[in-house]
Order: structure tokens, then C-alpha cells, then sequence
């Protein structure tokens, strides 16, 4: 792990400094984030594309190997509301590396705001993406379903 800040932004050198900066920001938020997931795809993947909606509460991740589309947390259950849009790192690329983190609900295990932190394999970009205040129930659930 060697997260290095310039200017404005951080770049890492691994996947384990997406954690990092989700807890960073999190601390920030107000609601630190205390579960954290990789995101992989049902062929082993481990490189997406991005979608989402932070008024919807939804998120998407298309697998840039098979292209499995995959509804993230609770996502599922507001995708009808949605319009999710595709996100990209500052360099271009689409394909990212997704990390999940969650804060939860005191004296709960129950998800209270979900985070979702990114990596960029070709510029090493890390940053968090999206993030928004859900009621997502079970952290082990909801965190099966990331």
C-alpha cells in the first residue's frame, strides 16, 4: 500500500488503498465506515464499469471481462426509480477496481451509509465515487450482495 496525494487527488498502488481513502473520507462524512468488500465478478473479475445514481440510492457494476451487470447493496430494491450514469476515472479509462464500506447504525449491525471507493489500473486514481445514506438491514447481507 503506498497512497501518494497530488494536488487534489490520491493515487495508490493497490487495491488495500481504496480502504484507506474511503476511511478518510468517511471520518470527514461524519459516518465512519467500519465493513469494507471487494467487488468480484462471478467469473473472478475484478475490474468494472460504474454506474449509478446517489438520489436513487443505486449502483451498478457492469464486469469489464464477461460483462455480468451487478446491483450493488441494496440496489435492487430502488432500481426502477433510477437513471444511473456512468462513471469514468479522470484519465479515461471506465475500468475500475471497486471496493464497498460501510457505516453502520450505533448499538446495530445494520447498514446506515454506504461508500464506494474506487481504483484506476491505468493511472492508479483512487477516490470514492459515490456515497449515500441507506437503510440497507444486515451488514453481512447487504455486504454479500456488493
Amino acid at each position: 500500500m503506498t497512497l501518494t496525494r497530488k494536488g487534489k487527488h490520491w493515487y495508490g498502488s493497490g487495491d488495500d488503498d481504496i480502504r484507506a481513502v474511503i476511511q478518510g473520507f468517511s471520518e470527514r462524512n461524519g459516518y465512519p465506515a467500519t465493513d469494507y468488500r471487494a467487488a468480484v465478478c462471478v467469473c473472478g473479475s475484478t475490474l468494472f464499469r460504474l454506474f449509478d445514481d446517489e438520489e436513487a440510492g443505486v449502483a451498478r457494476r457492469d464486469c469489464v471481462a464477461c460483462g455480468t451487470a451487478h446491483l450493488m447493496g441494496d440496489s435492487a430494491a430502488y432500481a426502477d426509480e433510477a437513471d444511473p450514469e456512468a462513471h469514468e476515472c479522470l484519465c479515461g479509462s471506465e475500468a475500475l477496481a471497486i471496493h464497498c464500506g460501510v457505516a453502520l447504525y450505533a448499538d446495530s449491525r445494520d447498514v446506515r451509509w454506504l461508500y464506494i471507493g474506487c481504483r484506476c489500473p491505468k493511472c492508479q486514481l483512487v477516490g470514492v465515487y459515490a456515497e449515500w445514506k441507506c437503510e440497507g438491514g444486515p451488514v453481512e447481507a447487504f455486504m454479500a450482495r456488493v
